[in-house]
């Protein structure tokens, strides 16, 4: 059984930074591809940023490039998310997401995580 648990979310001002964390549990290789997405209410989940294996390739969204730095330790079998210079308009549950092949697409994700609210005040 594949687990993965987020880490790291909370309350923090506009201009803060906040650094989350996803831990892979239930298994003994790292997933091919590890991705965050956030949901704030009422919209839809959107993707924030996807790493593969190496680290190598990182993408990310429109509206967090610059600001937002995805990374991973595969010996820990954990995937960051570091967020600077975070807006108001950051916040939302944040989730973490694995697949074993190359995954952009959110249904294209095999694994989720529950979920770490952050809220970023004005």
């Amino acid at each position: 059984q594949v687990q993965l648990v987020e880490s790291g979310g909370g309350l923090v001002q506009a201009g803060g930074s906040l650094r989350l964390s996803c831990a892979v549990s239930g298994r003994t290789f790292s997933p091919y591809t590890m991705g965050w997405f956030r949901q704030a209410p009422g919209k839809e989940r959107q993707f924030v940023a996807r790493i593969n294996w190496s680290g190598s390739n990182t993408y990310y969204g429109d509206s967090v490039k610059g600001r937002f730095t995805i990374s991973r330790d595969n010996a820990k079998n954990t995937v960051y998310l570091q967020m600077n210079s975070l807006k108001p308009e950051d916040t939302a549950v944040y989730y973490c997401a694995a697949d074993d092949s190359i995954a952009t697409r959110k249904y294209e994700y095999a694994y989720w995580g529950q979920g770490t609210q952050v809220t970023v005040s004005s």
